[in-house]
């Protein structure tokens, strides 16, 4: 494909959603593979059309995993274009798949910097926030290409350790869950350091899943 008309598909994008049962991931990702095959040979320029347009329809998540999937684009993403697609951010399953797909990867391959995270974190926007601690899920993750990074992991969780707002407190305790497997050392370190300032619900589930590789192990019958 040279040439991508993005309006167009992307109101057929939102035709097809709204003509299922219902827009439950397992009922629309298959429509986003099929586009996402359609669209392999476009230019990234065109694919961000096409994801902007997706985002106006209220299809964000799925704009995210376009971008993602299409790896040349993903390839291209700097902070700019990040922070441009991320405009508008309201809802945590949003930012997860946002973080996750587009600012972890750019991350773990060096396309935005320390700094631009760290800015995110400093943001009075709570999804911004949420969305510095996801991406660092990235950086341990290895389907995401990470690898096990605990000094930008906990540079960032020590940035966000006194928030308490609830969206913040979930994905921190994530960011930690997620690289423990990692280093354990390092985030047993943490906790015990920042015990002080840390939310208790952060501090369970990462204990817990240093003890018992689950945030939330079953009681036993008896």
């Amino acid at each position: 494909m040279e040439t991508l008309d993005a309006e167009s598909l992307a109101r057929e994008f939102r035709a097809r959603v709204d003509a299922l049962p219902s827009p439950k991931v397992p009922l629309v990702r298959p429509i986003r593979r099929e586009f996402s095959k359609m669209i392999s040979s476009a230019q990234p320029e065109h694919v961000l059309e096409l994801a902007e347009r997706l985002i106006d329809l209220d299809l964000r998540i799925w704009a995210y995993e376009v971008v993602h999937y299409h790896r040349p684009t993903l390839r291209t993403l700097d902070a700019a274009t990040i922070e441009s697609l991320g405009q508008g951010l309201a809802d945590w399953a949003s930012v997860d798949v946002f973080g996750g797909y587009l600012a972890g990867p750019a991350w773990v391959n060096r396309q935005i910097g320390d700094h631009d995270v760290h800015r995110w974190a400093g943001s009075p926007d709570r999804w911004w926030r949420r969305t510095a601690l996801v991406a660092t899920v990235g950086l341990n993750v290895k389907a995401r290409g990470g690898y096990g990074d605990a000094p930008r992991t906990l540079a960032v969780c020590d940035f966000l350790a006194d928030d308490r707002d609830d969206m913040v407190v979930k994905a921190l305790s994530w960011a930690l869950r997620t690289l423990a497997p990692h280093d354990p050392p390092a985030v047993q370190h943490f906790l015990t350091t920042n015990h002080h300032r840390l939310a208790a619900r952060v501090i369970r589930e990462t204990r817990n899943k240093l003890t018992t590789g689950t945030k939330n192990p079953r009681k036993k019958p008896g």
